[in-house]
């Protein structure tokens, strides 16, 4: 595949707003995590990756038919790490019209609709929901359209939501998009807010851990939902340590919830993504799981990383930092990797205090220096949608 360099970055997350906080509460081993207390859903004892402020920030004026909490976070992140600016340079290099924008999402801006329908009930009045509301604050091109406004984007828009891998598939659908000449560079990236669907579904599944989420440890037992937004700007040049090299996709269809106990779909969305990169397994210096803390999604991972690469190179699920971002999990967990690339860093699993002997992976439960050159990050969704991307060090 066309390998696509990062030419610039930024994300917010439990843990902070920016590369800067974002880097001091990776290398502190500081958990963004925290008991709930996202006010809509506060009766849910579970421990939640809550983005601070979002509550108490509105936006523009000349923007209020687009706020909504999705939006707010999507505007918070835009308007860290220069990246607005990056953008702006690139519009002015190839054309608004040439510089495509590609969004990966789960739920959008659903909350908006779940507050407004519970006022309206309270209230006993009609919902309060115009084709304006849900095209601007629910739909799935909601948070697309306020992105590709406020930067000043008119390229090719695309929403991507196959659940968790949403905002890595965004990855493998720029590159389509900049192989078949509909651009020349995209904005890739993904954002999901707290939402009661999410945390009362995931409930229902009886998925929510009651802790912070330990990945891949034997006293596992749940996720932790978190929200986050993380962007890239993709150019087949350009300054940038990083580069996505390979992009790995597969649809299983095992069950609507479950994956295929032996990460059958796994499996091959790792080898796609190697193959595409033109590496052999051996290549792979690190991987980045999805690692989502639950019993069955663990092991099936492990079955599938531990065949798809036998040399056994370190692994970790950062998600103890974040939380589960679902939508935003895959762009979050990608740029983690890229930073791990850069820093020659390998993140422990934070949470992981004694690894499941069941589990056949080399798990890395302390953070430590290493070189790294090429690495995988696996994106797992709901219905078999998997994703693995490669990425690689430049020079």
């Amino acid at each position: 595949m066309t390998a696509l360099v990062i030419t610039a970055s930024t994300l917010v997350n439990a843990c902070g707003a920016g590369w800067s906080a974002v880097a001091d509460a990776l290398f502190a081993g500081r958990t963004g995590l925290a008991p709930n207390d996202f006010a809509p859903a506060a009766e849910l004892e579970t421990y939640i990756g809550r983005v601070d402020g979002l509550e108490r920030t509105p936006l523009p004026e000349d923007h209020a038919a687009d706020d909504c909490r999705l939006n707010r976070l999507i505007l918070l992140t835009l308007s860290q790490d220069g990246f607005g600016t990056a953008v702006a340079r690139a519009r002015e290099r190839y054309g608004a019209t040439r510089v495509g924008a590609f969004l990966g999402t789960s739920t959008s801006g659903i909350l908006a609709t779940e507050l407004a329908t519970r006022e309206g009930l309270r209230n006993g009045e009609p919902l309060p929901l115009s084709d304006d509301f849900y095209q601007r604050r629910h739909s799935m091109y909601a948070g697309l359209r306020f992105l590709r406004s406020w930067l000043g984007l008119r390229g090719i828009g695309h929403t991507v939501s196959t659940a968790c891998s949403s905002s890595a598939k965004v990855f493998g659908a720029a590159r389509r998009a900049i192989e078949a000449g509909w651009c020349d560079a995209a904005v890739v990236g993904g954002a999901d807010s707290l939402a009661l669907s999410t945390l009362h579904g995931f409930r229902s599944l009886e998925l929510l851990s009651r802790f912070a989420c330990r990945p891949c440890d034997a006293g596992r037992d749940g996720i932790s939902i978190g929200e986050a937004a993380g962007f890239a700007l993709l150019e087949r040049d350009g300054d940038g340590a990083i580069a996505v090299t390979g992009c790995g996709e597969s649809a299983d269809a095992w069950h609507m919830s479950s994956p295929h106990p032996d990460g059958a779909g796994a499996v091959r969305a790792m080898r796609e993504a190697i193959a595409s990169a033109g590496l052999a397994p051996s290549s792979i210096d690190y991987v980045n799981l999805h690692g989502t803390a639950t019993p069955a999604n663990d092991v099936a991972e492990d079955r599938a990383v531990c065949e798809a690469l036998p040399h056994r190179p370190p692994v970790s699920s950062t998600k103890g930092w974040t939380g589960h971002a679902l939508g935003a999990a895959g762009v979050t967990e990608a740029l983690i990797t890229a930073f791990a690339l850069e820093r020659a860093w390998v993140p422990r699993t934070l949470g992981c205090t004694m690894p499941d002997p069941a589990l056949g992976a080399n798990v890395a439960t302390t953070s430590y220096t290493a070189t790294l050159r090429h690495a995988l990050t696996n994106s797992f969704g709901f219905g078999g949608n998997n994703c693995t991307l490669v990425l690689s060090r430049r020079g």
